[in-house]
């Protein structure tokens, strides 16, 4: 592969919404691109000393019991209902075109290590990050992260100046009143349309909302309050769904 190929194969993870991945619980009904959830854990990376980030991708642990698997947090209220405000069983939650269904997820991660700390330091490091910021920064229920060192180096490389960002989206306009309940919400920095209209109805009754959420806050939290305006506003919807494509 020549340097421009692999540049463009490059920009093209980057841009690409990559998988779908279950946020919570089932019955949270929530899923986030992977671009989105890889801008916060490749911060995380970054972050830990004499780490230079690779290639990261996030998708199913086949090994992982979904009893285990740490993450999500169930937020139960009294009498065993979700927080999230639905008595909707998770069987009857559809899953997103190109979703994953909710369970334990696996990150894997490359990357290079500056010399002067020991590896099984900076790898301990590394996991705790990922793991911190897939659970409290995102909601992913992650069971293992998989660490790949792929060069040594001598010195850090300079740095590469802030990353240029994807092409901005604009909100599209909606007078759909799943929409705009869901625009009130606290967090939510607009609707979106990666997958179709923001506000997706099936013929079974069933509504997808899509939306961005802005940066900083928690994806999950967002979608659950999210979720909770758009089931009140859809009115007899048999099942309603989230899908976080942005974080703004």
């Amino acid at each position: 592969m020549t340097t421009a190929e692999g540049w463009t194969t490059a920009v093209r993870d980057r841009l690409a919404p990559g998988r779908l991945l279950p946020l919570g619980a089932p019955e949270d009904g929530a899923w986030i691109t992977e671009r989105a959830a890889r801008t916060v854990l490749d911060r995380a990376a970054s972050a830990v000393r004499g780490v230079v980030p690779g290639r990261l991708r996030v998708g199913p642990d086949p090994d992982a019991d979904s009893e285990a698997a740490p993450g999500g947090d169930s937020d139960a209220a009294p009498g065993g209902e979700h927080a999230a405000g639905t008595a909707t069983t998770p069987e009857e939650l559809p899953v997103p075109p190109g979703g994953l269904p909710p369970g334990p997820l696996r990150i894997t991660a490359d990357f290079a290590v500056v010399t002067g700390r020991p590896l099984p330091e900076v790898a301990e490091e590394l996991r705790s990050a990922l793991l911190g910021a897939a659970t409290d920064g995102l909601g992913l229920s992650v069971a293992h992260v998989d660490l790949r060192v792929t060069e040594l180096l001598d010195a850090a490389p300079p740095p590469a100046g802030p990353a240029a960002p994807p092409p901005g989206r604009t909100s599209p306009a909606t007078d759909d009143p799943v929409a705009l309940a869901v625009l009130r919400v606290e967090g939510v920095a607009g609707v979106t349309d990666a997958l179709g209209h923001p506000v997706h109805r099936r013929p079974d009754g069933s509504v997808r909302i899509e939306l961005a959420v802005t940066a900083g806050r928690r994806p999950l939290d967002v979608a659950r309050a999210a979720r909770n305006a758009a089931t009140a506003a859809a009115g007899g919807a048999t099942a309603v769904t989230v899908l976080v494509s942005e974080l703004r």
